[in-house]
């Protein structure tokens, strides 16, 4: 299993899930926890996703994911799960 993070952070408009949720699918990535909230107008999500499916390059996967944010004037981040943890580690 390759798991990756990704967040989602920008002022909350209609469909964002569904709009990154959808790209996901696409691509044959599977989420295996979510969790967002909306403050003050403002969205945020933080996905763990099983990206060992994914359907194009790993590089092509998250410059579609950086396009979807825009195109929904969110941004959209993904690290791998091993990177995401040595960032993160005291």
């Amino acid at each position: 299993m390759e798991k990756v993070i990704i967040t989602v952070v920008g002022k909350d408009t209609v469909g964002i899930i569904a709009r990154v949720c959808a790209y996901l699918a696409d691509n044959n990535v599977n989420i295996l926890d979510i969790s967002q909230t909306i403050t003050g107008g403002y969205f945020n999500m933080m996905m763990i996703a099983d990206a060992s499916g994914v359907s194009v390059s790993y590089q092509e996967f998250v410059e579609g994911l950086k396009k979807t944010g825009e195109e929904k004037g969110v941004v959209i981040r993904c690290q791998r799960e091993e990177i995401f943890d040595s960032m993160h580690r005291i």
